[in-house]
């Protein structure tokens, strides 16, 4: 149960009797309601009231919502009080608005509480001109329009409202036990709601609305214990809000957890018989070499970037070693198609590949374009291949993943590059590049000057901590198993 729900239920065992003991001395509610009668008629005499008001429409069985207690009795809200709704005055009259002094409230400022200002101020011109009611301090207002059907409050100061506010003065009702009581009931005002892009309840079916009265004193009571309550509702919904968040969160930083232990080399254990990441890395050199020799690398792909101890970000196991990805990967950039001219949703043959495209480590298939082809010929080169790992340099900088094969060989925009590697797990590298300690490195080494873009040479400079390759297959198959138990856990 949310904190929404657990004050609804208060409210409602508030309105039915159940909140607070029933005291036999208290003065009946049948007493009350005689009180209530004599009050009316006396203001019937003096002409503060229509004669109308002491008319009483009879209660049905339906209107009665729910059991009560027996020292309570089932009314109308219009036998309890005198309601009545405000007007807006002419927006094109200057003296109803200029230099006023009187609070002119709006339903978008009831706050379920009281209610000391308003926006807007009116003349005393426009109250002797205009249909305003004159709101006493302790009246309740409650919102009959709109999207604020139901806000309710009670007048902290003299004021008027506009035509979407009605407004009681109780008769002899503790105005408190009435806000909560019009609170609980929000929800069927609501639903009592007419017309199409401004539903309204209207005053008349907010005087035929049933209410069910308590004693004086058991109305007191009741608001005792419902303020008593609800700051501890509060509490309750503050602390729920931040539980809600940690358990929205909690997969996250898990799958952030994991990712990091797997590449300090903790998530799984070393085997001595791995052949070691130094041997790794002096076959990816040779390798290298050989692509150089048949023309497929740049010579300048040899080079190594020399690596400091004071840049080796955490202890890793001996088997490891520290290199920069440039070391290990050949990084290549996109192309964009040419100024002036669009991609085509008919599909020509030439599938293009865009950041857009790229989503949770893969590329989508549903909405892609294709090189036309007369243009193909020039940005026929810049691919990518399924054995490859993109990853996006600018919009959203730092994505990484691989294509389906069905995408094999597809053209690649100028927002992502293609990092070529062999004798490297895909998956493995991957996760290595998603984790936090690549990503903030990411971050850091991205060009904020303009539009924000990460250089092929930054992204050579990366510092990745390698694995024997044997571990690389056994920490993906290990962080795979893990997060599919975090995603289990979303269920």
């Amino acid at each position: 149960m949310n904190a929404q729900q657990l004050k609804n239920s208060i409210l409602q065992e508030a309105i039915e009797g159940r909140l607070v003991p029933q005291d036999p001395n208290d003065e009946p509610a049948s007493v009350l309601l005689d009180k209530i009668r004599k009050e009316k008629e006396k203001l019937v005499k003096e002409g503060k009231l229509k004669k109308s008001a002491l008319k009483e429409e009879p209660i049905s069985v339906d209107d009665k919502l729910f059991s009560i207690p027996t020292t309570w009795e089932w009314c109308k809200l219009g036998w309890i009080g005198n309601w009545g709704a405000g007007a807006t005055p002419a927006k094109g009259t200057p003296e109803f608005y200029t230099n006023g002094t009187i609070p002119w409230l709006r339903t978008g400022e009831l706050n379920n509480g009281i209610v000391t200002d308003s926006e807007i101020k009116v003349t005393p011109y426009a109250l002797q001109k205009c249909s305003l009611r004159e709101c006493k301090v302790g009246d309740v207002l409650i919102a009959m329009y709109g999207a604020t059907i139901g806000k309710v409050a009670i007048a902290g100061i003299e004021l008027t409202t506009n035509q979407a506010c009605c407004a009681c003065t109780p008769y002899q009702v503790y105005n408190k036990y009435l806000l909560y009581y019009l609170m609980a009931n929000k929800q069927r005002f609501i639903d009592l709601g007419e017309g199409g892009a401004q539903p309204n309840i209207s005053r008349e079916k907010i005087v035929a609305f049933p209410f069910p009265l308590p004693p004086l004193a058991e109305q007191k009571r009741i608001v005792a214990k419902i303020e008593e309550l609800l700051p501890k509702v509060e509490e309750y919904g503050k602390a729920q809000e931040v539980l809600d968040k940690l358990n929205e969160e909690l997969p996250e930083r898990l799958k952030k957890s994991i990712l990091q232990e797997a590449i300090e080399g903790r998530l799984v254990p070393q085997d001595p018989n791995d052949e070691p990441a130094s041997v790794l890395l002096d076959k990816i050199r040779a390798e290298k070499k050989r692509l150089v020799k048949e023309g497929k690398l740049k010579k300048k792909d040899l080079e190594e970037i020399p690596i400091s101890e004071d840049e080796k970000l955490f202890e890793i196991p001996k088997s490891w070693e520290w290199c920069k990805l440039g070391t290990i990967a050949a990084v290549l950039g996109g192309k964009r198609i040419p100024a002036g001219r669009k991609l085509s949703v008919e599909n020509t043959g030439h599938i293009y590949i865009r950041v857009s495209d790229m989503k949770d480590n893969t590329v989508s298939t549903d909405n892609l374009q294709y090189v036309p082809e007369d243009i193909f010929p020039s940005i026929s080169r810049y691919i990518i291949k399924k054995e490859d790992v993109y990853i996006t340099v600018a919009g959203t900088i730092g994505r990484v993943g691989k294509i389906p094969p069905e995408l094999d060989g597809a053209n690649l925009t100028e927002n992502a590059d293609r990092l070529i590697f062999s004798l490297i797990n895909q998956d493995w590298l991957i996760k290595c590049l998603e984790s936090n300690i690549v990503q903030t490195q990411i971050t850091d080494v991205t060009t904020k000057v303009g539009q924000p873009k990460l250089a092929i040479l930054r992204i050579q400079t990366l510092l990745i901590p390698l694995p024997p390759l044997a571990e690389q297959k056994r920490i993906v198959e290990k962080i795979e198993q893990l997060m599919k138990e975090i995603d289990n856990l979303k269920v």
